[in-house]
């Protein structure tokens, strides 16, 4: 995976102008898109379209600087229509406009060229499980919130609130499939993972295809497959959220295995009265590499 991911960086470099293909990419590589963008957003801590986006601005830097040409033939050499588009991506990276730039010689926020590299960690093992399941269902109460990598999701602590203490009860009453409890599911993620994008979130459980769900229960389908199951302990949600990093980090690109389309779930196996700690399983749709 880590040499994917530096032949990614290699192919923007390649013509920053333009778009990477990353499907074509990807079916070079011999992994999928899907994989290819969750990996490089996880361990960049950026969605590619970010990182090309910067990198072309701090190219573009030096010829606004060098005085080679007016502006419009600066936008349109790194592949911008109109002197317009090419100001206001120039000034969403580096604070200032081209010309404000090329007159006072900056100030500039260059973005380097990023080069991955795997660290030799996993003195501590993982706890991890792989899971086949067939064809099952998440139903419960559904909301679109906002993503948010660290930290209480405010969005999602406001829509699991406003359920009825009673409603946990019928819910796990009726949960009768694997992942076991009330789960958080997350589906419908922004492949890059953008902090802000939108996303649907599910407090609910899993149940099998013949089970009977009431009409007022939100239903996400999930398709058969494998996943792999990691189980943490500790401060909550901090644990959780340092699971899902070190799964990135730590334990796609040492295993044969690459994320799947679909939900992520997490179940809470155990916790606090207070919720401040808790003993979790993070579930992840995967496929063999």
């Amino acid at each position: 995976m880590i040499a994917s991911l530096n032949r990614l960086v290699d192919l923007v470099e390649d013509d920053l102008t333009e778009d990477v293909d990353l499907g074509r990419a990807a079916l070079e590589l011999g992994t999928t898109e899907y994989h290819l963008r969750r990996m490089f957003s996880s361990l960049a801590g950026m969605p590619l379209s970010e990182y090309v986006r910067r990198r072309r601005m701090t190219v573009a830097a030096a010829d606004v600087v060098s005085g080679s040409g007016d502006l419009l033939d600066v936008a349109v050499r790194h592949g911008y229509g109109s002197a317009e588009a090419f100001g206001r991506a120039f000034r969403s990276v580096h604070g200032v406009s081209p010309g404000q730039a090329r007159r006072d010689g900056g100030p500039f926020r260059s973005q380097p060229r990023l080069s991955f590299r795997l660290t030799v960690e996993g003195a501590s093992p993982m706890d991890v499980r792989i899971v086949t399941r067939p064809a099952f269902r998440l139903v419960g109460h559904a909301a679109r919130v906002p993503l948010v990598h660290r930290g209480i999701n405010p969005a999602i602590q406001q829509h699991v609130a406003a359920i009825d203490p009673q409603e946990h009860q019928r819910l796990k009453a009726l949960g009768d499939s694997e992942p076991r409890g009330l789960l958080a599911v997350s589906a419908d993620l922004d492949p890059d993972r953008r902090e802000g994008s939108e996303l649907t979130y599910l407090h609910g459980v899993a149940v099998t295809d013949e089970a009977a769900v009431p009409e007022d229960l939100d239903v996400l389908p999930v398709e058969p497959g494998a996943w792999a199951v990691f189980r943490a302990a500790g401060p909550y949600p901090e644990t959780l959220q340092t699971l899902w990093a070190a799964t990135a980090t730590t334990w796609f690109p040492s295993n044969p295995w690459r994320l799947r389309p679909g939900p992520e779930v997490v179940a809470v196996i155990d916790r606090a009265e207070d919720f401040s700690t808790a003993t979790v399983e993070l579930w992840l749709p995967v496929e063999s590499a």
